[in-house]
């Protein structure tokens, strides 16, 4: 008879009952091959008395092999392994779990490579988190979305959207930011213009999928986003990059290239580029949108947290003044309201935006309809509206905070310009500061604030990090720069 007493270790603290757990670990002898097709399986009283449990846990365990399909009964024999099962042969117990991990029985194929490099989107076991540029979560009206959620999910005609519904989203929710487009960028569009996404990274995805060829050519930042860069070579393309200076793209580099090389697609971010948060001028605006008529490529437009904009009016979108219709222009409220309810919009002509759908449909087959439609009770009602000028003010005077610490306590140590926009600061840092050994010890000591690789590629390898001051609050950003400050000395 098999070692039982040590091949069943029950935990009598887990959520899992104790006969489920000895069924399951029945499951996992006969699945790796230590139980064959048809051994017998010890009596109730043997194997209650082996693993301490009382003989009716054990019967029950046997009862649920049997319903599952694992086990027999014979008559005046006892419990069996079903002899229907194919024969499994052992396995040996490999070396370590990570032997495990490294153990894969088919073949596939990674695009992207094997490297993580993390910017500040995952929860942190650090006091206080410097993330490269997020909302504070805490100033979102949740409580009010909810309600709205709960209430629409009471109501009778509520119900019918917990069905299939549009691959575009949620109609109110398109209706609804077709208007606040209009009253707030000047982009008039109709409902039809637009798919809702789960934030901007699905937006860039199916716009690149769409667009992109094997071997097309896209032209990108010297300095990018970094997770839109992996989404074009994903796409197979090759990434032409053109510098960014203080005004943004150098539209007179890109028009040169052009001259001599076709590019299929020119993806920006006018707006608070990320990394840098440089805003684009509205002449290059103008030049790049009469280098996409005449040279006939497409713009993806990323204008991920247009509404965060302090220091004057912000420039209309690309978007606002195309009327050639060239523009892929994409926004998120994620970026603005919570990160993790993934809701972006994509706005393109009608047809591009159909075929969207059609692709979105074959990853993802909508969105979550009922928070969509909690949206849209948000925008109708006016509580989005005065999230967002509840947030510029209070995003304004911890920008305004923060960089004036930068200013006295760290002008040595760090170059920067106050951002017109946004919710971040690029910093260079001296290049005597180890930006790696400066993210370790700042963890150490309670900070969590990136090593800047997330920003580098093959064009761009400057010693900066964005530097998030919107998700704290005056007290924590002082606290923040205050351990910064230490480490650095």
């Amino acid at each position: 008879m098999l070692p039982y007493k040590s091949l069943i270790q029950i935990d009598r603290e887990s959520s899992v009952t104790l006969y489920i757990q000895v069924c399951n670990i029945f499951i996992s002898l006969i699945t790796n091959g230590t139980l064959k097709s048809s051994d017998a399986l010890p009596s109730s009283r043997i194997l209650a008395e082996l693993i301490g449990v009382n003989r009716n846990t054990v019967k029950l365990a046997y009862e649920e092999l049997m319903s599952q399909g694992w086990a027999e009964s014979v008559d005046r024999k006892g419990i069996f392994v079903l002899s229907k099962l194919p024969l499994i042969i052992r396995t040996t117990a490999p070396e370590s779990i990570k032997s495990i991990k490294s153990q894969i029985g088919f073949e596939w194929t990674n695009k992207l490579g094997t490297e993580i490099i993390h910017s500040g989107r995952s929860n942190h076991k650090q006091p206080i988190v410097m993330d490269d540029g997020f909302p504070d979560v805490r100033l979102a009206p949740i409580d009010q979305l909810m309600r709205e959620y709960r209430s629409l999910s009471r109501k009778f005609y509520g119900k019918n959207f917990l069905k299939y519904g549009s691959t575009m989203g949620s109609e109110n929710l398109r209706i609804a930011i077709s208007s606040y487009l209009s009253n707030t960028r000047g982009l008039t569009v109709l409902p039809d213009n637009i798919i809702i996404t789960k934030g901007s990274q699905m937006g860039i995805y199916l716009a690149a999928q769409l667009l992109l060829n094997p071997n097309d050519t896209i032209a990108v930042g010297n300095s990018n986003f970094f997770s839109a860069d992996d989404t074009f070579k994903y796409a197979g393309a090759n990434l032409e990059r053109i510098p960014v200076d203080c005004n943004g793209m150098d539209v007179d580099y890109l028009e040169e290239i052009l001259k001599h090389k076709k590019i299929k697609v020119v993806y920006i971010i006018p707006h608070h580029h990320c990394p840098t948060g440089v805003t684009m001028t509205m002449e290059r605006r103008l030049k790049l949108l009469h280098l996409a008529k005449e040279f006939r490529f497409a713009i993806i437009e990323d204008d991920y947290d247009f509404d965060f904009h302090y220091d004057n009016k912000p420039y209309l979108p690309l978007a606002s003044i195309d009327h050639n219709q060239n523009v892929i222009y994409i926004g998120s409220i994620s970026k603005t309201f919570a990160p993790a309810l993934r809701i972006g919009f994509m706005v393109g002509p009608a047809k591009f935006i159909e075929a969207a759908a059609s692709l979105r449909k074959l990853i993802d087959r909508q969105g979550d309809t009922l928070l969509e439609e909690a949206f849209a009770l948000m925008f109708e009602n006016g509580e989005m509206e005065r999230h967002f000028r509840k947030s510029l003010k209070i995003y304004k005077q911890r920008r305004n905070h923060f960089c004036e610490i930068l200013k006295t306590d760290f002008k040595d140590e760090i170059e920067f310009r106050t951002p017109e926009g946004g919710l971040a600061v690029w910093a260079n840092f001296n290049e005597r500061i180890n930006l790696i050994k400066m993210s370790d010890e700042a963890s150490k000591n309670g900070l969590y604030i990136g090593n800047g690789n997330f920003y580098k590629n093959e064009a761009f390898s400057s010693n900066g990090q964005r530097m998030g001051f919107a998700s704290l609050d005056e007290n924590e950003i002082e606290k923040a720069l205050g351990i910064l400050k230490k480490i650095l000395q």
